[in-house]
């Protein structure tokens, strides 16, 4: 069975690593993102998903765009049985589609959380359990037929890098079932009234007040490391745990001090906070912090 692999980050990179190991299968191609500059010094690094297919000796393409016509005629050239689809971050177009089954490894049990960030998503609604999809591809985003859905629950204090982590390895022991088994699944339509759709995290979704507490633990689990969460002052919240759901305090208000963490009332619920970094300065315990600041029970952390 002859493959043409689509993917970029680590989670592309798990199951590109399977699908190599597979003696019924042969990955003929490459496409992933350009090398980007990464860190303070922009060193240009190649994206995981390229490590791992030069280290098998597969060739590997790298277009800005997969819709120019030099692209989609070099793509369509290359004679192979199926196209796997894992975060390559680029819409394929219909050409592309047509030249053998396009299968999409999505993160969600669609049609929710159709879109760039559907792990995240879910741990900002506080949802119990997610999935993986396998879907036939289409020229819509993510609104392809269902070919089979694996689902796991989510821990409530389960965080993004722990979800994303077991969803790889979900997403890539589905795609050797549905390749072996393309031709047995039955294939059945989203109904589009369902879909919910989620967008590319940006810096400034790690804003936060002291509001809703479920909410900002929830949004603590699904922003760390990043783009983590921060008060308007830049000071970022690098540990935190959910205190009460219920109650009304003053936003930001200490409740409690103790020997390794603090109190913090929302106007619904209360936190705890582990540990803090200050802007530009190192991350510190937040009793060394609150120590600093001469803060004390009924102040408030700003």
């Amino acid at each position: 069975m002859k493959i043409i692999f689509m993917g970029t980050p680590t989670y592309a990179q798990v199951i590109l690593q399977d699908l190599i190991r597979a003696q019924d299968m042969e990955v003929v191609a490459v496409y992933t993102q350009p090398d980007k500059p990464v860190g303070r010094k922009k060193i240009m690094t190649p994206p995981p998903v390229k490590v791992t297919a030069q280290n098998a000796g597969i060739e590997v393409h790298q277009p800005t765009r997969l819709r120019d016509e030099e692209t989609v005629r070099e793509l369509t050239a290359i004679e192979c049985d199926f196209i796997i689809v894992a975060a390559y971050g680029q819409i394929l177009p219909r050409e592309i589609l047509l030249h053998a089954p396009c299968i999409n490894l999505h993160a969600s049990v669609l049609p929710k959380y159709r879109g760039a960030s559907p792990i995240q998503e879910a741990l900002l609604n506080g949802d119990t359990y997610t999935g993986v999809t396998a879907m036939k591809m289409d020229e819509g985003l993510d609104t392809g037929d269902v070919i089979k859905i694996s689902k796991i629950a989510i821990d409530d204090d389960e965080m993004a890098e722990a979800l994303f982590e077991k969803l790889t390895y979900i997403a890539s022991d589905l795609t050797l079932d549905v390749l072996r088994n393309y031709d047995i699944y039955k294939q059945e339509k989203q109904d589009s009234k369902l879909a919910t759709h989620c967008s590319k995290i940006t810096k400034a979704d790690g804003e936060i007040e002291f509001k809703d507490a479920v909410k900002l633990y929830n949004k603590y689990r699904a922003f760390t490391p990043w783009p983590g969460v921060y008060l308007k002052s830049e000071l970022k919240l690098k540990k935190i745990g959910l205190h009460a759901a219920c109650h009304t305090y003053d936003m930001g208000k200490i409740l409690e001090i103790h020997d390794d963490h603090i109190v913090v009332g929302c106007e619904l619920g209360a936190i705890k906070v582990y540990r803090v970094q200050p802007a530009s300065k190192n991350e510190m315990d937040i009793i060394s912090y609150i120590n600093g600041k001469r803060l004390k029970v009924e102040d408030y952390l700003s």
